[in-house]
């Protein structure tokens, strides 16, 4: 298991990028998203990604020269036509007008057509937040989670963040676990999962990786996920007029634009009070639950964004530690863009 410095696998990534035709800036933008998320801990949003953007790059899948374009403004609301955009890049171009709308309105909020994979969900939020603001921001997916009581496929994983100023950030998908979770578990050769992460493509529950890369994801709480999956679906594709549910494609989809819809919304929080007030009582809210007796098995009570802050401060003096078969990918996506590998 390789492990690389941060710098040095961001570069890395931006020029792989930039060798599938991505402008500098733009992958300038997508591999600082990519790598925020290695650093945190979430690998399955990282680099394991980015041989995935070459295949749709290289396919002329995803426009990676287009800006995409503001369909309408109105008031504190925002309509964005990504044109197939790279996905880092409509959510770059999104987040900046939810923040100068919030600082102007108070509210913000843009809903996008038409676009790719934005990585994290986490990377856009804070954004906000670092502007002083909430952010929240959601987007639909590829079609590989099933209604509850369903077993064919018409949901994404439907993901679900909020950032705030304060040590409080929520990023969850709305199944038990991120596909990337699977994915990495597949590319790596790992034989099992655990228990309720998916379904095979019968829709039975399974631990078999290789089914449930095949199959499905288990939608989180029941008939809660399929609920909260398809609040997501309604923000997201039915406002913006995108590709909704089973019409949507996906990083693994071959031969298809994926066509997410994404929702950002910023609140000013110096609208209500100062900001850092604000601060000061999110963290109070936090030391509450973080004052909580641990019950048996567990050391302390951890809120969103404990683990991940944690493992951010440990990467950046240890270096993201890279799983061997995600690892050989990024290799051969690299030699496909004639880009020399970096030593490790």
């Amino acid at each position: 298991m390789p492990t690389v410095a941060a710098t040095d696998l961001t570069h890395f990534c931006e020029a792989i990028l930039q060798g599938a035709g991505v402008p500098r800036h733009k992958a300038e933008v997508a591999a600082a998203c990519l790598i925020s998320a290695n650093l945190r801990g979430v690998d399955s949003h990282g680099i394991q990604l980015l041989p995935f953007y070459i295949d749709q790059l290289l396919a002329g899948e995803i426009n990676a020269q287009t800006d995409g374009r503001v369909i309408s403004e109105s008031g504190c609301c925002l309509h964005f036509d990504g044109q197939n955009g790279l996905g880092q890049w409509v959510a770059e171009t999104c987040c900046a007008h939810a923040v100068r709308i919030a600082g102007k309105l108070g509210l913000g909020m843009v809903v996008a057509r038409e676009s790719n994979h934005f990585g994290a969900a986490a990377w856009w939020a804070r954004k906000m937040r670092d502007a002083g603001q909430i952010g929240i921001v959601m987007c639909n997916s590829s079609p590989i989670v099933p209604p509850w009581q369903g077993k064919k496929g018409q949901l994404g994983t439907n993901p679900i963040c909020m950032s705030v100023p304060g040590p409080w950030l929520l990023d969850m998908a709305t199944t038990t676990v991120a596909a990337g979770k699977v994915f990495k578990a597949f590319l790596n050769g790992q034989p099992e999962i655990p228990a309720g992460w998916a379904l095979d493509s019968e829709g039975v529950p399974t631990t078999d990786t290789q089914a449930a890369y095949k199959g499905m994801l288990m939608p989180l709480g029941g008939y809660k996920g399929s609920g909260l999956a398809m609040m997501v679906e309604i923000l997201c594709s039915v406002l913006s007029g995108g590709a909704m549910c089973n019409e949507v494609g996906g990083i693994r989809f071959r031969g298809q634009t994926v066509r997410n819809s994404q929702m950002y919304l910023a609140i000013d929080v110096a609208r209500f009070m100062p900001v850092e007030e604000f601060t000061a009582r999110v963290t109070q809210l936090v030391h509450i639950m973080k004052s909580t007796p641990a019950a048996p098995g567990f050391d302390e009570v951890l809120v969103a964004g404990d683990p991940e802050w944690r493992t951010e401060a440990e990467r950046r003096v240890t270096g993201l530690p890279i799983a061997a078969g995600n690892w050989d990918l990024l290799l051969k996506a690299a030699a496909r863009v004639n880009v020399p590998a970096i030593p490790v």
